[in-house]
């Protein structure tokens, strides 16, 4: 068994954690009881941890991390413009 395909089912799935929320964020255009200091917090990590599997070329992280910032930096575009900071 090839060992990527564990990264790959960790990364679904700790990636697929934060769907549930910016689901309902992006559904209500409300983000006030979310903590800025946390998803910023979690964006730093996640962004090393994609460099990090830029530089040890494993493409489980580098495709969970991209997707996982992605959905980080909409949670916190939504937390950042909503008028009920």
């Amino acid at each position: 068994m090839n060992i990527e395909i564990i990264g790959f089912i960790a990364a679904a799935i700790t990636t697929s954690a934060y769907m549930p929320q910016a689901y309902k964020i992006w559904k209500t255009k409300k983000a006030e009881s979310v903590s800025l200091s946390m998803y910023l917090v979690m964006f730093l990590g996640i962004s090393l941890w994609l460099i990090y599997g830029i530089f040890i070329n494993k493409p489980s992280l580098i495709i969970a991390n991209t997707l996982t910032l992605l959905i980080i930096l909409m949670i916190l575009y939504f937390k950042i413009t909503s008028k009920n900071n």
